[in-house]
This record gives structure tokens, C-alpha cells and sequence, in this order.
């Protein structure tokens, strides 16, 4: 049996997308972070382990300050109804450096999300 509805995940999953796009569009990481709850724990394979709400915005806001073009368009998304876990796959896409039409820089990430109700997730690991 599922720990949450399969229309929950995908509702916090599109409140999730929404406030990473509002944050790529702003430099304003607030409502991506509030997106998890005050104990969330946050793997970053490349960049270390967070715990709490605050200290992955402190991480992203500082990790994403020199790099505001920076999209993470997604390929696929799965989701684990009985885990209550959301997959997915995206893009780290860089506009290219010296020709505006050119390709993109990018390189894809799998990321897990560990949804814990109330359109929060407690945890997410990034895998490169």
C-alpha cells in the first residue's frame, strides 16, 4: 500500500519544479528550500551532506551565486508510490561560453526525492 497518493507526490513534485524554475529565474533560492522540511538531509555527491532546511539554502544559494544562467531541464520522473519517493533525471545545462548559438553545456543528474507530506520532502540525493 501506498504512504501517499499518487496525485500528493505528483502535486508536491509540481510545487518542487515550480519553485526551482521561480529560483533559476531569480537567484532567490527561499522557496525551492522551503520546499523540504526543517530536518530535511540533502546528498550531494559532488558537493557533501546537509542537514536542515537552512543549511541547504545557505548551499544552494552560495553554489548557484556564480552560475544564474544555469537550467535544469528534466528528461524522465519516476515515481515510488509505496516509498513515496520521487526519480528523475535533468540536465546541469550551461548556455554556451562564446557563441549564443551554439549548444549547451550540460551534464545529467539522478536525483531522488523522499516525500514526507504536507507538499514537503525530507530528503534528496543528487547522483552525477
Amino acid at each position: 500500500m501506498s504512504r501517499f497518493p499518487r496525485e500528493e507526490l505528483v502535486r508536491a513534485f509540481d510545487q518542487y519544479n515550480t519553485a526551482r524554475i521561480k529560483a533559476q529565474e531569480s537567484n532567490d533560492w527561499t522557496d525551492w528550500s522551503n520546499c523540504f522540511t526543517e530536518d530535511a538531509h540533502y546528498v550531494e555527491h559532488a558537493y557533501g551532506e546537509f542537514t536542515g532546511r537552512e543549511a541547504i539554502h545557505k548551499w544552494i544559494t552560495e553554489v548557484m551565486a556564480p552560475f544564474p544562467e544555469m537550467t535544469f531541464p528534466q528528461d524522465w520522473v519516476a515515481f515510488d508510490d509505496e516509498q513515496g519517493a520521487i526519480v528523475f533525471q535533468c540536465q546541469n545545462r550551461l548556455p554556451h561560453p562564446t557563441d549564443p548559438e551554439g549548444p549547451p553545456f550540460e551534464f545529467p543528474t539522478w536525483t531522488r526525492l523522499v516525500y514526507a507530506g504536507n507538499g514537503l520532502f525530507s530528503s534528496e540525493e543528487d547522483c552525477y
